[in-house]
């Protein structure tokens, strides 16, 4: 419960507060059964109606001191544990966006919002019932059993036995439920992982037809969830009624035992109706604490599952050299395997230099390693062995966040975002000028956006739904330019492009005065043609680096790739 010490530190006083409230409450509720006694004992068997009015005015005076004091613990709970739980929530978010990408990889999306979610929820959920009534439980019964004991020994020795037995109860509860609470969560995380790869994949889903296929994975992952919900609420279902049989046999032993002792003098009948009372609270304390218990143990669950996401791996920390950039990038002997892979380096030894200003396309088959090369320019990763030099400087010099900040990605997939046409383009220059944002989108070939309703005020779907993929695709493009970065990273960017309109982006963007250093990974050489620079990649290594017309010369690869798609092209 460690992570919860930055929280506590700075909600402690009104925690105390609520404490100090829950404790006078549950005295209130203890002097109760006390006061009873002595209205029967001093004033109905005394025949005293002034004891009777003294008492009863006392106890209803308490009773009012309890009401207020429940209010006010009721306030401040609310407050401190939803505040809580929003700081909570707020500090998971950060740790999320700043997680490498080995931490993406270990936890799926639908695991982490399970746990931003419902696991957070838990724990506002038990910080509000220890500061409503999770204390007051313990006071009132060990309270019970103190006033008890001094207001008859005799009896009190069967309070004893009941909370001996119900402890015994309390401890196998929690020694069989965590491990079914941890297992409940786990299938909650199926749930919601189901449940959002069909949302993210419905067009998919319906172009396919595939409707009974996952509804079929649903229902198995519901019916897991269903089966994993009851086992763990199983344990309570036993656990509760035992509890209630317990106590229910204490005050009916305290009543036997009261009317053995009542005749010989050893017990008053204000004891014996103070016994009873004191039972039932002890019976209600009880169920409290079992129901702490059980809420404990899903908390505890919940925590271990938060710590896991505070505990991963956080992305290279802000510091280093901080200059602008040339885009003078070298590749020294590069090797590069994924943390938590197979092993297999998915590069291996790759040497090559890129000048500034100067275009280079990385080409070769699926896999070869194309896009693992942009990842750790961007330094999502770090290499293996070997090192990358930008401007004369490791990478690893240079202050992370400076560095992304100077170079531009146009991914593959055109992840756009809910909101205007201009609040995707300025995202990475949020000052870009509306000139600036209609020159990126006039050389991307996105003069789309001037026809839309409301122009670069226009609203955009999540994920860009209103748009085809080739106009997503030129909007993705138009902010990476926009962002204006020395280096420009494009990854097959223009995959949905028709080759007319391909020629043209690619036109603006090669076209000579360039002031930026261009990487285009393409799967075409009519694309790679026209760069200054191509490298050829094969399993991960460089089979050829050099102009089109001296890979055609010395790399069969290359040459195998032209030729299959210049006959590819004739055929079509």
């Amino acid at each position: 419960m460690g992570i919860y010490k930055p929280y506590y530190k700075k909600y402690k006083i009104p925690f105390f507060i609520a404490m100090a409230c829950v404790a006078m409450e549950a005295l209130c509720d203890l002097m109760g059964p006390t006061l009873m006694a002595r209205i029967i004992d001093e004033g109905i068997e005394g025949g005293d109606m002034g004891r009777v009015l003294f008492w009863g005015a006392l106890m209803l005076g308490i009773t009012a001191a309890g009401a207020d004091f429940a209010i006010a613990r009721n306030i401040l709970a609310s407050r401190v544990s939803q505040r809580v739980g929003a700081d909570l929530r707020l500090d998971l978010f950060r740790k999320i966006m700043r997680f490498s990408e080995g931490s993406v990889d270990q936890i799926e999306s639908g695991s982490l919002i399970t746990r931003m979610t419902n696991d957070t929820n838990q724990v506002v959920l038990f910080i509000n019932g220890i500061m409503r009534i999770f204390l007051k439980a313990p006071i009132t019964c060990i309270g019970s059993i103190v006033l008890s004991t001094l207001l008859n020994f005799r009896l009190s020795l069967i309070v004893y036995t009941v909370v001996a037995v119900v402890a015994g109860l309390i401890m196998i509860s929690m020694k069989l439920s965590y491990p079914r609470f941890a297992k409940l969560q786990q299938a909650m995380d199926r749930v919601n992982s189901v449940v959002q790869e069909y949302l993210i994949g419905v067009r998919l889903v319906k172009a396919f037809g595939t409707y009974g296929q996952e509804t079929k994975r649903f229902e198995k992952a519901n019916q897991q969830l269903y089966t994993r919900g009851v086992a763990s609420q199983i344990i309570i279902t036993y656990i509760s009624p035992l509890l209630t049989l317990t106590v229910g046999l204490g005050t009916a032993a305290v009543i036997l035992l009261g009317s053995r002792l009542f005749p010989a003098g050893l017990a008053g009948a204000g004891d014996i109706s103070a016994f009873t009372i004191y039972m039932a609270q002890i019976l209600s304390s009880l169920l409290i604490i079992t129901n702490v218990f059980n809420t404990f143990v899903r908390t505890k669950a919940s925590t271990a599952r938060i710590r896991q996401i505070l505990d991963c791996g956080e992305d290279f920390a802000p510091q280093g050299v901080r200059a602008p950039l040339s885009g003078a990038i070298v590749f020294e002997d590069v090797t590069f395997a994924y943390p938590g892979g197979s092993g297999v380096p998915a590069i291996e030894h790759v040497s090559f230099t890129w000048q500034p200003g100067q275009s280079l396309a990385l080409i070769g088959p699926t896999g070869s390693g194309k896009s693992t090369l942009a990842w750790l320019l961007l330094r999502f990763y770090d290499v293996t062995s070997g090192r990358i030099l930008i401007d004369g400087l490791d990478i690893r010099q240079y202050d992370v966040a400076h560095l992304r900040s100077q170079i531009a990605l146009v991914p593959q997939k055109a992840m756009l975002f809910s909101g205007s046409v201009a609040d995707n383009l300025k995202w990475g220059k949020p000052s870009a000028t509306p000139q600036e944002m209609e020159d990126a989108l006039s050389r991307a070939q996105a003069g789309f956006v001037s026809h839309m309703p409301g122009g670069l005020d226009s609203a955009l779907g999540s994920g860009g739904v209103n748009l085809s993929g080739g106009q997503k695709q030129r909007l993705s493009i138009a902010r990476g330019l926009v962002k204006d970065a020395p280096v420009l990273i494009l990854d097959d960017a223009t995959s949905a492009l028709d080759a007319v309109t391909e020629a043209r982006v690619r036109a603006r963007l090669l076209s000579p005065p360039q002031r930026r250093s261009t990487l285009l990974i393409t799967q075409r050489c009519t694309s790679a043609m026209f760069c200054d620079r191509i490298l050829v990649m094969d399993e991960g290594r460089c089979v050829g680096f050099g102009t089109h017309e001296q890979l055609m010369q010395s790399c069969q690869m290359y040459r195998d790739i032209y030729h299959s798609q210049l006959e590819s092209a004739k055929e079509a």
